[in-house]
């Protein structure tokens, strides 16, 4: 601490380690005589330089030893803390000395700082009274305001006499302290060294340990690369396998969607094809009804035309056989003209004994049954069966095929042909069928 001689607080503070610089200085700075040999240096790490001045020359070199005391303090603390973690070499009991030293060092240099003290104030209590007695009596004021400066400087002096007193006491305790702390951080140090030579065993038997656990974990270590590489392998065949599988599920998801197109429009032509069937098949029925109605119909007309056939034939024959006995008996009446005489002659009406049944002969071909042509209405009926529309394939073909049938060519497009006689025909064939002459 810095204070100068008519100031009582401390103006300022001196900060300094172990590695600190503390000489006393050969160079009066102050700048007075009475100062030579008085003046010390204190230079610090953080380049920071102080330039102090005691009273004494003796006053001056204890300063300096009494901080040198105390760096060497600091050094041995110092040295303690680092014997705790094990990184010193410092003996049990070295602090201790160190500490008693520096004890010793701030008591030599208190006694001599006090008897610096004392020096001065003897000195400018000699120079008041001597100032006093030369001086003239108009200058007894002057030199009584003197004395009071002096008698408040020696006032500030002896009061930093007893501050920097207490403070070596406060530092020899503190040191005192140190020491017991630096004594009982040796033993601790003693006892943790012991431990650490354990532990260093331990380490060392754990390090070959885990030397071992680390050359098998490199082994297995290898054999699992090899196995990641096998298994990378068949990751990317897998990988593979995969990808084209996805190709022929996408493939086969297509074809499916164009199968179930095709399958509803397959659907939709045999709703439509059965719907036709189901017409067709009432149409069907209907025309065969109708057919049937007409070969009954038929069946009748020709049993008549039969009988009328059978009618005409005896017609034919009675006729036949009356004309071959007339013919025989005019051939009987007339057998000289014979030859001559034609087969039909003319005869006067107007003659009574005239036979008028030779008038005439007429000869016509006979008409037999056999001959008779009887039409017939025919009905091609063409059944549609069940295996024909089962045969519909589901192709690309057929499904173009298939195509909407309008109301319009609904009656043009059937496929169940029926043949119709016309209304003239169908008279002809029960009128005229068989042709034949009457006599």
């Amino acid at each position: 601490m810095m204070t100068r001689r008519n100031e009582a607080v401390v103006k300022g503070t001196i900060i300094f380690d172990a590695n600190s610089t503390i000489t006393v200085s050969p160079v009066n700075f102050h700048g007075l005589p009475k100062y030579d040999g008085c003046c010390f240096y204190i230079g610090t790490p953080q380049k920071k330089e102080y330039f102090l001045c005691a009273e004494t020359p003796g006053a001056a070199r204890a300063w300096v030893s009494t901080l040198h005391a105390t760096q060497l303090v600091l050094r041995a603390h110092k040295d303690a803390i680092n014997s705790l973690s094990g990184n010193s070499s410092a003996k049990l009991g070295t602090v201790a000395t160190v500490v008693a030293a520096a004890n010793s060092t701030a008591q030599e240099s208190a006694k001599e700082i006090e008897a610096a003290m004392r020096i001065s104030m003897r000195a400018a209590l000699g120079m008041v009274t001597n100032k006093v007695n030369d001086g003239q009596m108009d200058d007894l004021a002057i030199m009584k305001e003197t004395l009071r400066v002096k008698d408040e400087e020696l006032q500030h002096l002896a009061r930093d006499l007893r501050a920097r007193d207490s403070t070596i006491k406060e530092i020899a305790g503190k040191l005192s302290d140190t020491a017991e702390a630096a004594e009982a951080a040796a033993s601790a140090a003693h006892a943790m060294d012991e431990q650490r030579r354990l532990a260093c065993a331990e380490i060392e038997r754990l390090t070959k340990d885990s030397q071992k656990q680390l050359e098998s974990s490199i082994m297995k270590l290898r054999v699992s690369e090899e196995k990641n590489a096998v298994l990378s392998k068949e990751r990317d065949q897998l990988l593979k396998q995969r990808d084209s599988a996805l190709q022929e599920a996408h493939l086969w998801r297509s074809e499916l969607a164009k199968a179930r197109d095709r399958a509803v429009i397959l659907e939709a032509a045999v709703v439509r094809a059965e719907e036709r069937a189901r017409v067709a098949e009432a149409e069907a029925e209907s025309r065969v009804k109708e057919a049937t109605e007409k070969e009954l119909a038929a069946v009748k007309d020709k049993e008549e035309l039969l009988a009328y056939v059978n009618l005409l034939q005896a017609q034919i024959q009675r006729q036949q056989s009356d004309t071959k006995q007339v013919f025989e008996e005019k051939t009987e009446s007339c057998p000289d003209a014979k030859d001559n005489l034609p087969l039909t002659k003319h005869v006067d009406l107007s003659e009574e004994n005239v036979d008028k049944a030779c008038l005439s002969v007429s000869r016509s071909l006979p008409i037999s049954g056999d001959g008779m042509q009887l039409a017939v209405d025919q009905v091609d009926l063409r059944s549609i069966g069940d295996g024909e529309w089962s045969d519909i394939r589901a192709t690309e073909a057929t499904i173009a095929d298939v195509r909407e049938i309008s109301p319009e060519t609904e009656g043009s497009s059937l496929d169940i042909p029926v043949v119709s006689l016309p209304v003239a025909d169908h008279h002809h064939h029960e009128h005229g069928g068989n042709s034949f002459h009457q006599p």
